[in-house]
């Protein structure tokens, strides 16, 4: 089961993110300076995912007015992410977690099936954390269409 609002998760484990343009090696807790919105994708270049990160990136200034970081995570490397962010646009933070370490720490790795095989990997879910590691609210099935939006009513029912 997925972690519950009002718990806690242990932010204590490092990500390769790419923020501004430039990869670095951070602890988890030191991205959450204030309340962040982690936004779990698949894969750099695909059609969903895309739109995903992108209604995000559309957003970046409304959360950034409502005192939001925005993390996009995801297995791809922080090179796969430099390009992505610069192709896509892209200006929040972009994490690297090829070992699901924040899929771990929120209960969320799930099972999935593909080309007829099945597999465990993370979620298509969004967590609003709060800067000691209280999860706010989660969105357990994201809709990639309209990601922006719902957590923006989210944010604001916060």
């Amino acid at each position: 089961i997925m972690i519950e609002t009002g718990n806690k998760i242990d932010t204590n484990f490092n990500l390769k993110v790419v923020q501004n343009g430039e990869e670095k090696d951070m602890n988890f807790s030191d991205l959450l300076d204030r309340k962040t919105i982690v936004s779990v994708y698949m894969k750099n270049n695909t059609s969903s995912c895309d739109r995903q990160t992108l209604s995000l990136a559309e957003s970046a200034d409304w959360f950034d007015k409502h005192g939001v970081n925005l993390i996009a995570i995801s297995k791809d490397g922080c090179r796969s992410h430099k390009n992505y962010a610069e192709k896509q646009g892209i200006n929040y933070t972009l994490a690297s977690d090829p070992d699901y370490l924040f899929a771990k720490a929120t209960n969320s790795i799930v099972e999935k099936k593909m080309y007829g095989k099945t597999f465990t990997g993370p979620s298509r879910s969004a967590f609003v954390i709060d800067k000691d590691g209280t999860i706010l609210a989660t969105v357990e099935k994201i809709d990639t269409k309209a990601h922006a939006e719902e957590l923006k009513a989210l944010i604001e029912s916060l």
